[in-house]
């Protein structure tokens, strides 16, 4: 067992006080995600100067256009890809980070879609599948937003220190900058952000930016099972009668440090949990004697919600949403924040979360 708990300072099921997690190598992880964040963010910077802003309306009046005879199949354009995620997301299958790339997230969420909708899971974008994609929302895939004194008043972090004892000095682990905030709220890369945007000044209320229209419908549906494909890094939410309603990407366990197997139960479901260190672990890295907190925060270790499975295993958010589907957990099972968030809306104690090869 684990000496890492968590105390949630919301928890939606009374009784719940502590929490255990699974991250027995959070501190390599940590330096690994802060590495990411900054490889990624300095790789944003660089392009962005080369990479072209996408039009909004062009994205709006994006349609998938079937190549002519036979012979290879034309990649679809940024702006239909970018459609393409926001309608996968707000449908409840999610491409993990809106990023506007083609990339292995998008097409699970597309083969899982089309799953659920009785096509053949491919996982690639054709004239049926758009047909029925844009079938389920009337709404623009793009909408204006005003940006409100709460998106810019923080408290916001400077930087995000890799030590954990540096983390642990923190009052909270939010977001570094109000462009990091929108991104997440709107689930888009901050790159994508910025391309929809090139002229806008993220720090100042009443800016208005044009962002994913990414309202999800308040689903009636509670979820019966919850599957954990560890092979495919994916999460399927399914109801009482299989039906598949939610899919989302994911990080799971590696060969050292796997998730675990079998079937297991939700226990608990805590919003915006603090991560306890115990000295007992002795983790790498970490030398002081003493046990110690780190604040709640979304770029806390664990996100901003913890789906508690048992002592040692989760389900929760995560720092660094754009290494979903492309790295690998030390046992517990990643979402994005907002992706996690979701799920555990509809989730229940006692929800049954199966674990397959």
């Amino acid at each position: 067992m684990l000496g890492t708990f968590l105390i949630g300072r919301r928890a939606r099921w009374a009784g719940v006080a502590t929490l255990f997690c699974c991250a027995a190598l959070l501190v390599a992880d940590a330096a690994h995600a802060a590495r990411h964040r900054a490889s990624h963010a300095a790789k944003h910077r660089a392009s962005h100067a080369a990479t072209p802003a996408l039009d909004a309306q062009a994205i709006d009046n994006a349609q998938f256009s079937a190549p002519a005879g036979k012979g290879r199949a034309r990649a679809p354009s940024a702006a239909t890809i970018v459609k393409e995620e926001i309608l996968l997301d707000r449908a409840d299958f999610s491409p993990g980070e809106i990023d506007g790339v083609a990339g292995s997230n998008d097409q699970k969420a597309l083969a899982a879609f089309q799953q659920a909708n009785g096509l053949k899971p491919t996982g690639r974008l054709d004239a049926e599948t758009w047909t029925r994609l844009t079938a389920t929302s009337s709404e623009p895939a793009l909408m204006e937003y005003e940006i409100q004194p709460g998106d810019v008043k923080g408290p916001f972090n400077k930087t995000i220190p890799q030590s954990f004892e540096k983390k642990a000095e923190l009052k909270t682990l939010n977001y570094t900058s109000p462009r990091e905030l929108l991104a997440a709220k709107f689930h888009v890369a901050p790159a994508l952000l910025t391309r929809l945007n090139p002229k806008a000044s993220f720090e100042t209320a009443g800016t208005k930016i044009v962002v994913p229209n990414v309202a999800r419908k308040p689903s009636h549906d509670r979820v019966a099972e919850v599957v954990v494909d560890k092979s495919a890094l994916t999460v399927r939410a399914l109801d009482a009668n299989g039906k598949l309603i939610s899919f989302y990407p994911a990080s799971v366990g590696s060969a050292d440090r796997p998730s675990p197997s079998g079937t297991w139960h939700v226990r608990s479901v805590v919003e915006n949990p603090t991560y306890h260190y115990s000295p007992k672990l002795k983790f790498k890295g970490v030398k002081t004697k003493k046990p110690f907190d780190i604040a709640a925060g979304p770029l806390n270790p664990v996100g901003s919600t913890w789906i508690g499975l048992g002592d040692d295993y989760g389900i929760h958010g995560t720092p660094d949403p754009q290494s979903i589907g492309r790295t690998q957990s030390h046992g517990c099972v990643h979402l994005t924040n907002w992706d996690a968030q979701a799920l555990a809306k509809m989730v229940h104690r006692g929800t049954k979360v199966e674990f397959i090869n």
